[in-house]
């Protein structure tokens, strides 16, 4: 077996990250009650590939696909000390090769290109209940910075 190489995604790898896009939410739909039934899209990933301000990335092992993650720049709010930061996301690997360091290595490649674009300040979302994603953010240097609350008034 080779080892797993990261990589900039490109416009032929669409049709796996379609495919990584519906298994993302077909992980999610237990996790958030507001997630609607069938195909839906969180990202437009044809444009996150060719926007300079974003990095998409996919994990490669042999010939194939096994894992996915982004970084897109955003203005950071006037108030914060940053001027910008690096929201990820689309973090996906096929069950298969989970636990097995795919994601780290993702997220040390997003990390190494925002420090080459010269952002310091990355933040992602991650469900309360993922146990599983929230240890390997903390692994990886994250910490909680805030956390979302909702009421859905039809379920009162």
């Amino acid at each position: 077996m080779e080892e797993v190489i990261i990589r900039r995604a490109n416009l032929d790898d669409l049709p796996t990250l379609l495919e990584f896009e519906q298994g993302i939410a077909a992980f999610e739909r237990p996790l958030d009650s507001t997630l609607k039934e069938g195909e839906i899209h969180y990202y437009d990933l044809a444009e996150l590939i060719a926007i300079p301000d974003a990095e998409v990335l996919v994990a490669q092992l042999d010939e194939e696909l096994i894992g996915s993650g982004y970084a897109r720049i955003f203005k950071a709010k006037d108030y914060q000390k940053h001027l910008q930061y690096a929201h990820l996301g689309f973090m996906y690997v096929k069950p298969a090769h989970r636990g097995k360091g795919v994601n780290n290595k993702i997220l040390e490649a997003l990390k190494h290109w925002c420090l080459e674009n010269n952002i310091n300040e990355m933040r992602l979302e991650v469900y309360h209940n993922n146990d599983g994603a929230i240890r390997a953010y903390e692994k990886a240097g994250f910490k909680a910075n805030l956390l979302e609350m909702r009421i859905g008034l039809n379920e009162l």
